[in-house]
């Protein structure tokens, strides 16, 4: 008797930023209509040298688990370097950032060249992708734009996403109400440069109004949330709208320094006093808010007194979650060519920055303890507050998206523990 050819279903491996873990199930869409089995695809993720060895580190895990698997790469890292992905021998082939997101693709998918890579920067528009659900995951993102713009001198992500482009407020809108009409109570609105949302759009509408329009028009959605924001870019009609109950009360700031020298040469668009100045008014508009933000570690010629301006930007502007990067030259990029910070200090730096932003999340942890607060539940006990503070909540029988009442008990390291009520 013949043996039977065993067809597993398509496996999705996503690394990287909340829009990529949404173009991961438009992705799967694609290669579930058309029927593509014994198939991984891996969305990657360039923002640092270390997420592209990542990405090469889980196509050889990939292909020694499941030898018989076809192994496609796609994201940000294979948008930018093609031929290095498709130099393994374990890949099958290297897709598009742009050409990731099209049915077409996935249907001729086999049998082609290994690399199907297009110029980005011509992509000069974009259109919602009809997403019924967030397979699980508790909350949902929806991607309202891609690309950026801005050229900092440390980022490589433009030349993986390209130029800014929008989608237009209505497929949003439609899209919003599509997730939870499906069940989903909080959905996450995600770009690469969110705050320039309506840019390239009849009219050039502020993303704030997209913000509103959202809240208006989708009165069923239970919680609205911001992924990360440029500081520089915020509109009157989103300051309106961060004072709306139904947005939630956590912004993640691109801050990356508190030296003005330092954000010059990094070409940034703020100063660090326009950050304090931005976290102030936040929190007048809405005093529970916390406060996020991204800081690069040892930036090229960063002497100690600039380091010391960011040590003490954490608590000017009163952070309650900081995300520390270790400065990484991207080939191709000016700070590449700048002069570079020993290794060993960067990394030293990047420690202390560390360490001092978990003294800040501690101290905003500790604020909930005592207090009766809503959790939307993840899995494995954990959930999150509306501020994105996460919390694990005892003896809970919740499914992944569900609303769980939750008395704080206590901290433990780096999260809060509960119980439901």
């Amino acid at each position: 008797m013949p043996m039977q050819t065993q067809h597993n279903p398509p496996k999705l491996v996503t690394l990287g930023c909340r829009l990529n873990a949404y173009e991961s199930e438009v992705i799967r869409s694609h290669v579930e209509a058309n029927n593509l089995t014994n198939t991984t695809v891996i969305n990657t993720c360039a923002v640092t040298s270390e997420a592209v060895r990542q990405a090469r580190q889980s196509i050889r895990r990939i292909a020694k688990q499941y030898p018989k698997q076809s192994i496609y790469v796609t994201g940000c890292a294979a948008q930018i370097d093609p031929q290095m992905f498709a130099s393994m021998p374990e890949v099958t082939q290297v897709i598009g950032n742009n050409e990731k997101m099209l049915s077409e693709t996935w249907q001729s998918s086999r049998g082609e060249n290994k690399i199907r890579v297009d110029d980005i920067m011509a992509v000069r528009s974009m259109t919602a992708h009809n997403i019924a659900k967030m397979r699980g995951r508790a909350r949902a993102y929806v991607q309202v734009q891609n690309g950026c713009d801005h050229r900092c001198t440390f980022c490589i992500i433009p030349y993986g996403r390209g130029n800014a482009r929008s989608v237009p407020a209505g497929q949003v809108v439609e899209q919003v109400q599509r997730l939870v009409d499906s069940g989903h109570k909080e959905v996450v609105l995600t770009g690469v440069d969110l705050t320039s949302w309506g840019s390239d759009l009849p009219n050039t509408p502020p993303l704030g109004n997209l913000v509103q329009r959202i809240l208006k028009l989708v009165p069923d959605l239970y919680r609205l949330r911001i992924s990360s924001i440029d500081a520089i870019e915020m509109d009157e009609a989103l300051f309106e709208a961060i004072g709306d109950p139904r947005l939630a009360p956590h912004l993640h700031l691109s801050l990356q320094h508190g030296d003005n020298l330092i954000l010059k040469r990094m070409k940034r668009r703020h100063s660090r006093e326009e950050a304090v100045e931005l976290a102030l008014r936040l929190r007048t508009v809405r005093p529970e808010i916390a406060l996020g933000a991204d800081i690069i570690a040892g930036f090229p010629t960063e002497t100690d007194e600039q380091f010391l301006n960011t040590v003490s930007l954490i608590d000017e502007v009163g952070l309650a979650f900081v995300h520390v990067f270790p400065f990484s030259p991207r080939q191709g990029t000016p700070a590449a060519r700048m002069p570079q910070v020993p290794t060993n200090v960067v990394k030293a730096r990047a420690k202390k920055l560390r360490e001092i932003g978990e003294l800040a999340r501690d101290r905003h942890l500790e604020k909930h303890i005592g207090s009766l607060r809503e959790a939307l539940y993840e899995r494995d006990g954990l959930a999150r507050l509306a501020d994105y503070s996460r919390v694990f909540v005892e003896n809970c029988r919740a499914q992944p998206g569900e609303l769980v009442q939750t008395l704080i008990l206590r901290r433990d390291r780096e999260k809060l523990v509960g119980e439901t009520v």
